[in-house]
């Protein structure tokens, strides 16, 4: 089975968590975190600051590492790192997704989460 090695941003503003919704592929309308492929030799870090940048064009500050997600799709072994980041500046623009929320804890289980993105919603519960 092919692996995927992505990174993603637990974006927190304010004691909200940033959520998106995707827009296009397999996975359309089904709610993540952003972020997307490492590309060889990339550091993760690294890759996170370029995936925002073309997703959200915008700028972001990653503070700690979270969690490793392990996660066989049907089609693919998906690993996941994630981690906390916070806006540089409040500029955001969604040129990959449809839709965006800033949820609160109470609200982390009101969109319909990809499923490994629902293991870092959980690991959130615990930390925030």
């Amino acid at each position: 089975m092919k692996t995927i090695e992505v990174v993603a941003a637990i974006i927190i503003k304010d004691e909200k968590v940033f959520a998106t919704q995707r827009g296009y592929g397999e996975f359309v309308d089904g709610w993540e975190f952003p972020g997307g492929k490492v590309e060889a030799g990339e550091a993760l870090e690294a890759a996170l600051l370029r995936e925002i940048r073309e997703e959200l064009a915008a700028e972001i500050i990653v503070k700690d590492f979270l969690t490793t997600v392990e996660y066989d799709y049907p089609n693919f072994h998906l690993t996941m790192h994630c981690f906390i980041c916070e806006m540089q500046n409040s500029n955001m623009t969604l040129l990959e997704h449809k839709a965006a929320k800033w949820l609160n804890k109470g609200e982390l289980d009101t969109v319909d989460w990809l499923p490994a993105d629902l293991w870092v919603v959980e690991k959130l519960k615990e930390a925030v």
